[in-house]
């Protein structure tokens, strides 16, 4: 089983609109509503893969029941923790004129200690089972900004090999619990480590703990600088689309990879494939198999 965590639930809300009027009225051509965060979309793409897949996090409130109740219909197995404030919602509006995308995110709920306390007890007992754990997000108020660290140093204490995916703060923290993978884009990489070149960059994070970082760079493919050597993907062509979800089915290869012990080239070129094939698609957690089988073996590794 891969477990999946995603502290900041959210109910996502998809708004496709043919042609955005930025200054005037949209009539909105189709919506979409489904439990949404990281960690999540994970979960979604590796279920779709055929991967048994475990759903926690924290969640609350109307909306934290809206996700529970979608997570059920979509059968996707969960052990949610509760919290007294109601959990996120965030808005994408796709044009898909343009096509252009905005995302706009709520800040989450505020965490208590107790409720924090209540989520590492479950974590603990969850990674019995796990074979590897997906840790990725924004982290609600009142987490934290090292407890991305703690969770995969915990992870590490029980043998199981942790991915980390995410931005600011507790990414530069991430590296002090020795992940098996850091997997920040090019931008969150920059904020981190100022001031170099991407492998620069990732190269200081492995000294600082995590044995491998992944950078994903949009249409310039991937970038992995590991402790079997430093590796390019590099991508034939361009897919236009939604490329919100594009990085969670980036790291859904990569946990496969992971667990299935692939050499570094076979994990860049499925990840990078699969976060092509998430372009295709409208809402973040799906991929598209077409441009996924089209595209896996152009996709060059050096």
């Amino acid at each position: 089983m891969i477990l999946t965590v995603t502290l900041n639930l959210a109910l996502d809300v998809t708004y496709q609109v043919p042609g955005v009027d930025w200054d005037g009225v949209n009539r909105v051509g189709a919506v979409h509503r489904r439990a949404g965060g990281k960690g999540v979309n994970v979960a979604r793409v590796l279920a779709t893969l055929g991967r048994d897949v475990l759903v926690t996090g924290l969640a609350g409130g109307p909306t934290g029941q809206a996700v529970q109740a979608d997570l059920r219909a979509a059968g996707l197995r969960h052990t949610l923790c509760p919290v007294a404030a109601d959990s996120r919602s965030t808005l994408t509006v796709s044009d898909t004129a343009d096509p252009r995308t905005a995302l706009f995110n709520e800040p989450g709920p505020e965490v208590t200690p107790d409720e924090l306390r209540n989520f590492m007890t479950t974590y603990e007992d969850l990674l019995a089972t796990a074979e590897a754990v997906v840790i990725s997000g924004s982290l609600p108020r009142g987490v934290p900004a090292g407890t991305y660290a703690t969770l995969a140093a915990i992870a590490a204490g029980q043998g199981v090999p942790a991915i980390v995916d995410a931005d600011g703060e507790p990414l530069r923290h991430a590296p002090k619990g020795r992940p098996s993978v850091v997997k920040p884009n090019a931008e969150e990489l920059a904020r981190a480590v100022p001031g170099g070149t991407p492998v620069e960059g990732a190269q200081e994070l492995r000294s600082q703990g995590a044995e491998a970082v992944v950078v994903s760079m949009g249409a310039d493919g991937l970038l992995a600088v590991t402790g079997e050597g430093t590796f390019r993907a590099r991508m034939p062509y361009t897919v236009r689309g939604n490329p919100t979800g594009a990085g969670d089915s980036l790291v859904a290869g990569l946990a496969l990879g992971l667990v299935e012990s692939d050499p570094w080239p076979e994990r860049l070129r499925r990840a990078a494939a699969l976060g092509a094939a998430a372009v295709a698609r409208p809402v973040a957690g799906e991929f598209d198999r077409d441009v996924y089988t089209e595209i896996h073996p152009q996709i060059i590794i050096t």
